[in-house]
């Protein structure tokens, strides 16, 4: 029950804010085709079908995004839709528009606040979750090793063949420190990668040690 509350307050206002300015949206398309001659419950489907395709677009994005097909510099199939689907929804908002400046500025804005919500959404979809991270056990160490008080401070030695990390665990650490180098501009370091990962700092060492050796 509390995690459903905390959910509602962080992604309820998001939600309405779709649901209006999706309606806003649907109701300046509807408008647009029954004036066209696509009269009945035509002009309500050209209306659906605008609407759905930008958040399946969206979705699509998403998807491309986890398994990896999404490319730096090329533009997806989803992401031509995604414009398609933007620009029809803009100039059915701008139709219904009284020809003056603020009457285009308001009519574009449910189309608008629409793909925001949209775009929201599907940005806090893409964060990884904690359960979705491959655990695995913790390294131990010998009781005659002396543990040093900051062990981030050691380079750690690259690990055998045996102890060598799970690759799709490999791959996501990867991605995070692919993530973080484009957004920071500077490598990430071995405390954010083990609380992004949720693993051991050892583990955590070993997975900076193959990247930076990759």
């Amino acid at each position: 029950m509390r995690h459903l509350a905390a959910w509602l307050l962080d992604t309820g206002p998001v939600l309405v804010l779709a649901l209006i300015a999706g309606a806003g949206s649907f109701t300046h398309i509807r408008d647009t085709a029954a004036e066209h001659g696509q009269t009945g419950w035509m002009s309500w489907a050209i209306a659906v079908c605008i609407d759905l395709t930008c958040v399946m677009a969206a979705r699509e994005r998403q998807r491309d995004k986890k398994t990896g097909r999404l490319r730096r510099g090329l533009v997806s199939w989803p992401v031509l839709v995604l414009t398609g689907g933007i620009v029809l929804s803009l100039a059915a908002n701008l139709a219904q528009a009284e020809p003056s400046l603020w009457g285009w500025i308001t009519a574009a804005t449910p189309a608008g606040a629409f793909l925001v919500a949209v775009s929201m959404l599907e940005r806090r979809a893409s964060e990884p979750r904690p359960q979705d991270v491959p655990q695995t056990s913790p390294v131990t160490v010998s009781a005659s090793v002396p543990v040093p008080d900051r062990p981030e401070l050691v380079p750690a030695a690259e690990p055998s063949a045996e102890d060598a990390p799970a690759p799709a665990l490999l791959d996501y650490a990867r991605r995070v420190a692919d993530e973080h180098q484009t957004k920071h501009g500077r490598p990430i370091t071995c405390d954010l990668l083990r609380a992004r990962l949720g693993v051991s700092n050892q583990l955590a060492s070993d997975l900076l040690a193959i990247l930076h050796t990759a």
